[in-house]
């Protein structure tokens, strides 16, 4: 179900703040998991799309500012269109969807081929288990942010 009306400024304020955390957060794991040596990917996404579009290497705290604004916007996009319902399966379906676009729109935009397959095939496990954190984290974070009355903090069941 589509939220008809619209949102308060302090809705949108809390939308706005869940989507910086999500983005924070998945942002820490790509690092660590890059500079650790288990990232799958050549380099984390949105800095390949920043090199990309500007057409030369730029530092990685560009590329994760492009992550933060694209995690943060989608993020925002789920409140807005499915609050007060934000199951976990919407936000499932949600991160499903990014993962296809990322693997049929910016992977070969980067260079590394439909699907990451230039690349290997390590690249759609990579933004599959990326975009399962971002269903777990935005679905969490809308539980504290947007608390449903007579629902309780616990539980994955797509009625949440």
């Amino acid at each position: 179900m589509i939220q008809r009306d619209s949102m308060t400024q302090r809705e949108w304020g809390k939308a706005i703040a869940l989507g910086l955390i999500n983005g924070i957060l998945l942002a820490v794991i790509m690092v660590t998991l890059k500079k650790s040596g288990l990232s799958p990917m050549p380099a984390p996404l949105g800095l390949a799309f920043a090199d990309t579009i500007s057409g030369r290497h730029l530092p990685l705290p560009i590329g994760l500012l492009f992550h933060l604004a694209y995690v943060t916007f989608w993020s925002v996009v789920f409140v807005a269109l499915f609050r007060p319902h934000l199951t976990f399966a919407r936000a499932a379906m949600l991160a499903a969807g990014l993962w296809i676009f990322a693997l049929i729109v910016f992977v070969p935009i980067v260079g590394w081929g439909m699907l990451g397959l230039k690349v290997g095939p390590q690249i759609i496990l990579g933004l599959f288990i990326t975009h399962s954190l971002f269903c777990i984290f935005v679905w969490g974070l809308c539980r504290v942010f947007f608390p449903q009355p007579g629902h309780h903090a616990t539980g994955i069941s797509g009625q949440t």
